[in-house]
């Protein structure tokens, strides 16, 4: 997964722009940028949006499950299937709900 540094500097360079340029674009100084890109600083995520909006280029995050050999998630397996249809579609609602939130922020 790419760091805010890797963001910020490829939708700048992408863009044709300097740091300073973008940071009077952005409203802010060219050296918080150059502090981001090399990675000294964390940006929020609000910040880490204004400055790819100032170099026209939007974020987004999703969430996604990610499969582990030998993770816990496997076990589940077997209690899953154990389930009648309207748990395991019960379970679907749940996660779904869950998914929605998080995407809602």
């Amino acid at each position: 997964m790419p760091t805010a540094a890797t963001l910020l500097r490829q939708a700048r360079t992408r863009a044709g722009l300097s740091q300073r340029a973008l940071a009077k674009r952005a409203g802010t100084s060219q050296s918080v940028i150059a502090r981001i890109e090399a990675g000294l600083t964390s940006p929020t995520w609000d910040t880490l949006e204004r400055l790819l909006a100032a170099a026209n280029y939007e974020v987004s995050a999703q969430v996604e499950p990610r499969v582990v050999v030998g993770s816990h998630m496997l076990e589940d397996v077997l209690r899953i299937l154990q389930m009648t249809p309207e748990q395991r579609l019960e379970e679907v609602r749940n996660v779904s709900r869950f998914l929605h939130e998080v995407r809602r922020g």
